[in-house]
This record gives C-alpha cells, structure tokens and sequence, in this order.
C-alpha cells in the first residue's frame, strides 16, 4: 500500500480534509498522517481518529503494519502553523 493509496482513502471519507502521507521508515507498512479537517471542529481526539481509522476499514487490518495520525481543524493547523513559524524567527 502506497501513502498515495491511504491518503485517496482518507480523502473519499472526509472530502474536505487537506491529507498528507508518509512512509515512516520506506516499507510500504509504517505511515504517519497529518489530516486538517472542519469535520473535526467540536469531535475528540479519539473520535476524529476513529473518522480517520473508518476511512481507511480493512486496510488497517490486513495492509497497514501502523499508522501515527495527528488530526487539525483548519484553525487548529493555522495557529500551529503560526505558532512554528514564529519559533523559526528566532
């Protein structure tokens, strides 16, 4: 399974989210999401690893070794983005 593959499956689940994925480590098998959605305004964070985990069904159990998620509303991922770029200027 390629980033490419779980980040279209994340995409058809939430089609407003901003997706990216990497292969950790290079073997098709250890992944790490970051995934900026408005569907997650107001939603936990277990519920909006759950949004994640229900997009990707059975490929998490049978294609997917791991996967470290981070999930973001788009203002959540503003202010981070804001807040590390502030750290950069110094």
């Amino acid at each position: 399974m390629s980033p490419n593959d779980i980040a279209r499956m994340i995409q058809a689940a939430l089609p407003n989210a901003r997706v990216e994925v990497v292969d950790e480590v290079g073997d098709g098998n250890h992944f790490r999401a970051t995934v900026v959605c408005r569907d997650f305004s107001g939603k936990s964070l277990v519920q909006r690893h759950q949004m994640v985990y229900g997009a990707l069904g059975d490929a998490m159990r049978d294609r997917i070794h791991a996967l470290a998620i981070a999930t973001y509303t788009p203002d959540e991922w503003e202010q981070r983005s804001r807040s590390r770029q502030s750290s950069d200027a110094r």
